[in-house]
C-alpha cells in the first residue's frame, strides 16, 4: 500500500492539540482546518461543527483525515455524500500521542489514573491550572480546591507524553509544577507519531476506521477488528493511492 495520491485531494481537519503535533508531518499540499480544544466539553457541539466543516468541502477533495478518536462519540454519525472518512480507531486523542489504542491500553494496565499533558494540550491552555483558575473565578478558592480534589480522587500520576517533535524543556518545567501543585507524581512517556503520520500521509490501514462516501462514522467501528473493518473497495482505492 502506498500514502497519498500525488494531488491534493485530502483534507485534514483536527483539533489545535492534534494539530500542534502534525503540523511537522503534513504534506505541502495539504491543507489543516483546525478547531478549538475547548470543544471536546461539548460532544454534540462538536459533531455539528465537524459536520458542517465536511459538508462545506469543496468537491476536488476526496479524502478527509480527522485528527480525532471516537471522543465521547462526537464523531459518531458523520458522514460526506462525496469523501471517504479516515479516524484513527482510537478512544481519545492520548492514543493519537502514544501511537495506538494499545500503546494507551498498556498504559492504562500498568499506571491507571493518570493525567496526561502534551505540548498542544499546555499550549491550548486546558491543562490542569487552567481548570483550577476556572473553578476560582466561579466558585471562589475554597469550593474549587474541594471540587478539584474530587476531580483528582482517581489520579495518581501526572504524564507529560514526548513524542520526540520539541524540545520539551518549556514544558516539561510546567508539567512539574502542575504534578506538585496537585500532589501527583511526575512522569514523562514516550509518545510515537505513528499513527499521526499515516493519517496524513497513509496508508490508512487497521488502526483507523475507514468510511467511503455515503456511509456514517459509527461506535461499532471502532471496535471492529481489521477483518470485519468498515472499508470497501472505493476505500481500498483510496489507501493504496497512485502507483
Amino acid at each position: 500500500m502506498r500514502g497519498l495520491p500525488q494531488q491534493p485531494n485530502l483534507r485534514v481537519i483536527a483539533c489545535e492539540a492534534v494539530a500542534e503535533e502534525l503540523r511537522p508531518l503534513l504534506p505541502a499540499q495539504v491543507d489543516c482546518q483546525v478547531f478549538d480544544f475547548g470543544l471536546r466539553v461539548n460532544p454534540n457541539g462538536l459533531t455539528h461543527a465537524l459536520q458542517e466543516a465536511i459538508d462545506d468541502i469543496p468537491a476536488s477533495i476526496k479524502a478527509v483525515s480527522l485528527g480525532y478518536g471516537l471522543c465521547s462519540q462526537a464523531v459518531a454519525g458523520l458522514r460526506s455524500n462525496q469523501a471517504t472518512l479516515i479516524v484513527p480507531r482510537v478512544d481519545d486523542c492520548i492514543g493519537i500521542f502514544l501511537g495506538s489504542h494499545e500503546a494507551y491500553r498498556r498504559q492504562a494496565a500498568t499506571s491507571p489514573g493518570t493525567y496526561y499533558l502534551t505540548k498542544g494540550w499546555i499550549e491550548a491552555a486546558n491543562g490542569l491550572f487552567a481548570e483550577y483558575d476556572q473553578l476560582v473565578a466561579r466558585y471562589g478558592e475554597d469550593r474549587a480546591a474541594w471540587l478539584m480534589d474530587k476531580m483528582l480522587a482517581g489520579y495518581t500520576r501526572l504524564a507529560l507524553i514526548n513524542t520526540g517533535q520539541y524540545n520539551l524543556d518549556r514544558y516539561r518545567s510546567y508539567a512539574r509544577q502542575t504534578a506538585e501543585r496537585f500532589n501527583l507524581c511526575y512522569e514523562e512517556v514516550m509518545g510515537s507519531t505513528a499513527l499521526l503520520r499515516k493519517l496524513v500521509q497513509g496508508p490508512w490501514d487497521e488502526d483507523f476506521v475507514v468510511v467511503p462516501p455515503g456511509r456514517a462514522i459509527t461506535f461499532s467501528h471502532f471496535r471492529e477488528t481489521a477483518a470485519a473493518s468498515s472499508a470497501g473497495p472505493e476505500t481500498d482505492t483510496i489507501r493504496r493511492g497512485k502507483e
